[in-house]
């Protein structure tokens, strides 16, 4: 029985070790993550039709409309909320694809090396040079009816090689570890070496590649709908952008029009930005230790320089006033 609780309190630490501690930047994070997934989840089922045309065209916030009108009478708000809901399913469909890819290309080859580890090497090298931006446009250009999964599958494919890599040094370290030699040499299955031994050291390190996936995902979807090649069966932020330019909304000084999605993107991105930080901290521990020490050690410093130039003053004013009196 004690060795039971015993082991359940090995496992509560472990737990709680890759949780990242509460902090104010952690709090506001989660926050604003919360408050616009919330919005793009129930928004759209209490909201009317984004696409309901009303005889009052390009309008500022009001009552009855409360972020303004399109130049076609277009409620802002409940296109916002569909929006949401569009930008956060690439998002999400962006992130755990690049999850899955740059997992299985660098943990599983860092873990069997040999041909496996140089074969999936060379691809994630080579999807390294080809630049992501005009690879996106080409195969979005190409295709006439692009769906918000089949643009999230191309965000994806540009962007699981970097994690890639850094994920299979991580790896190649974690697996000479002594518990993981231990359990190799005592015969375990190499899938359980892989997913119980080594995989749990890895998880934070997923997510905080996760959240950066999820950012650059809504950025390039927001960059590919300006462009006029985004998804045609959602709506997202960047097609609210887009079509926002296209009704010169700038030049007509309807702010109302492009600054919401301008500012969902945004503070969304700052939120997972907040949320990575804390997560850092997990994947290195010492980095808040050695930020405090850093600091502690230059209020030292200043104010020891303080004191020392305290005291040569003092010094100097002695000495004038001794010359001062000898004259």
């Amino acid at each position: 029985m004690s060795s039971t609780t015993a082991t359940r309190k090995r496992a509560t630490r472990k737990a709680d070790s890759m949780l990242p501690p509460m902090t104010p930047k952690l709090g506001i994070g989660l926050g604003i993550v919360a408050t616009i997934v919330l919005f793009g989840v129930f928004g759209p089922m209490v909201l009317g039709d984004p696409n309901a045309i009303d005889d009052i065209g390009l309008t500022g916030p009001s009552a009855q409309h409360w972020l303004g009108t399109t130049q076609t009478g277009q409620d802002v708000f409940t296109q916002l909320a569909y929006a949401c809901r569009g930008s956060l399913f690439i998002g999400l469909t962006v992130g755990v694809l690049t999850v899955l890819l740059s997992s299985f290309v660098g943990i599983v080859g860092a873990y069997m090396g040999g041909a496996v580890d140089e074969i999936f090497s060379l691809l994630s090298n080579v999807m390294l040079v080809i630049p992501g931006l005009p690879l996106m446009i080409v195969i979005a250009s190409y295709v006439p009816n692009k769906s918000a999964f089949l643009i999230a599958c191309v965000l994806a494919l540009t962007s699981w090689a970097g994690p890639s890599r850094v994920l299979r040094g991580f790896t190649m370290s974690v697996r000479s570890r002594d518990y993981v030699l231990a359990a190799r040499v005592a015969g375990e299955k190499p899938w359980r070496v892989l997913f119980v031994e080594i995989f749990p050291n890895l998880i934070p390190l997923l997510a905080s590649q996760a959240m950066s996936a999820v950012i650059a995902a809504i950025l390039g979807e927001a960059g590919l709908s300006y462009l006029g090649l985004g998804a045609t069966d959602s709506m997202t932020w960047g097609t609210m952008l887009y079509y926002a330019q296209n009704g010169m909304s700038l030049l007509m000084g309807a702010w109302w029009w492009f600054a919401p999605p301008g500012l969902c993107i945004a503070l969304f991105g700052a939120a997972l930005a907040l949320i990575n930080f804390s997560v850092d901290e997990i994947i290195n521990p010492k980095l808040k230790a050695a930020t405090r020490a850093q600091i502690k050690q230059w209020k030292r410093e200043e104010k020891a320089g303080k004191a020392r130039s305290d005291q040569r003053h003092a010094a100097a004013l002695g000495a004038a006033t001794a010359k001062e009196a000898i004259a």
